[in-house]
């Protein structure tokens, strides 16, 4: 497509004479706006990515797919409910669960908590919990006074294993004195990490017969949580579910619905700064546009003798045009290279600079998870790639046409 003598003359201009300094400059601030773009917008679209997926696959992990609650409060026919789930297609696991809020309190400590009765098995089998169980045995769990709780919440407690701590309902009991509140004391059994402050710091696990008998539900359940194939298409695993629950005075819950508010705002964030950080690139490729103008006129005396040695119209405007796109593809190039590598490694700098720093820069009450995430999309570093070549090639061509219109007399005769 170019020939070697255009692509000789294009690489010699790009290397500026003393006297064409101020050309080499820009040359170099369009090459790094080009650079610093790309990276930036890999960086960025990588971190929101690693954002969305860690929060989907702790959200999911911890709650289920799909839930059945009972719109009385009680469900207690569930064992016959769960068999007739689990039977459906698609679906790789149910189990029955009571939920509740209470009042933690231990070692003069108060702070609210999420009880969440399970039967020990199917806790154990939730990886999210059983993974990440950073002290303790699951065995213990069996007994009907033990709790697994999460790692923030045992230090705001100051708890560890075998201490005991208090849970308050937030019904009490009717006596004749009035209401007193209800309140059991269970052990502490286990302390999990599941590096998602929301959990970590307010989950308190139970066994189901001692939740029931805390709430007071006596052979019921508040609800049945539903794991399927592909989490992204519970719509369809809802449809499945609705003729069981019809007349029975339930209702079903996905975790799109559950966290709707919260997804969407991430991804408006993320088309957001998608839009932003693109414009970063355009202004760089306004700088090729300032860049080979200027060299084009610089170089109007060489544009006329090349013309009078018998090179066409084009020849001159591919000269150019190679000048330009090379200035955005070496810039584009480097600058996906420096995103990919910042952003497989970007936990790891991040403890690099709050070391040096001494300030912690992450910081999970505010972001929900313990560690800078970050996840490559290939797609979208190739739509990066893209949008920063097509700029500069855009950028590059009234430029090169510019040159290309040159007079060559006229050049001559002025200079």
């Amino acid at each position: 497509m170019f020939s070697a003598f255009e692509r000789f003359v294009a690489f010699r201009y790009l290397r500026a004479r003393r006297q064409e300094g101020f050309i080499s400059v820009t040359a170099w601030f369009s090459f790094l706006g080009i650079a610093l773009g790309v990276a930036a917008l890999i960086i960025v679209m990588s971190v929101m990515n690693g954002f969305r997926h860690e929060l989907l696959n702790r959200i999911i992990g911890m709650n289920g797919h799909v839930a059945i609650y009972s719109q009385s409060g009680s469900l207690p026919d569930y064992d016959a409910l769960t068999i007739q789930i689990k039977k459906e297609p698609g679906i790789i696991g149910a189990n029955p669960i009571v939920e509740g809020q209470a009042m933690a309190i231990a070692h003069g400590h108060t702070t609210g908590v999420l009880i969440h009765g399970m039967k020990p098995s199917d806790l154990e089998s939730r990886k999210t919990i059983s993974d990440n169980l950073v002290r303790g045995q699951f065995r213990l769990f069996d007994r009907p006074t033990s709790a697994i709780i999460g790692k923030r919440l045992a230090e705001k407690l100051g708890l560890i294993l075998g201490d005991k701590i208090t849970l308050v309902s937030p019904e009490g009991n009717a006596t004749a004195f009035g209401t007193m509140p209800r309140t059991r004391t269970f052990e502490i059994a286990g302390i999990f990490d599941a590096g998602m402050i929301q959990y970590d710091s307010s989950f308190v696990f139970i066994p189901l017969e001692a939740a029931q008998k805390f709430y007071q539900l006596g052979d019921g359940v508040t609800g049945i949580e539903i794991f399927t194939e592909n989490p992204e298409k519970v719509g369809h695993f809802k449809e499945l579910l609705e003729p069981l629950t019809q007349g029975k005075n339930m209702r079903i819950v996905d975790w799109q619905q559950a966290n709707k508010e919260f997804f969407s705002t991430i991804n408006v964030e993320r088309n957001v700064m998608f839009i932003i950080l693109t414009l970063i690139i355009l202004v760089a490729s306004f700088n090729v546009i300032s860049t080979l103008i200027m060299l084009v006129k610089d170089k109007g005396r060489d544009i006329a003798i090349l013309r009078t040695m018998g090179a066409t119209q084009g020849m001159i405007m591919r000269v150019f045009f190679i000048a330009g796109s090379t200035i955005g593809t070496v810039g584009a190039l480097i600058g996906a290279m420096a995103g990919l590598l910042f952003s497989w490694n970007i936990d790891a700098i991040k403890r690099g600079l709050e070391f040096l720093s001494g300030a912690e820069l992450f910081r999970a009450e505010v972001y929900f998870l313990s560690k800078l995430p970050a996840r490559v999309d290939p797609w979208e570093v190739f739509l990066v790639l893209f949008i920063a070549l097509l700029l500069t090639f855009l950028a590059s061509l009234y430029p090169a046409w510019r040159a290309s219109r040159l007079d060559p007399v006229e050049a001559l005769r002025y200079e």
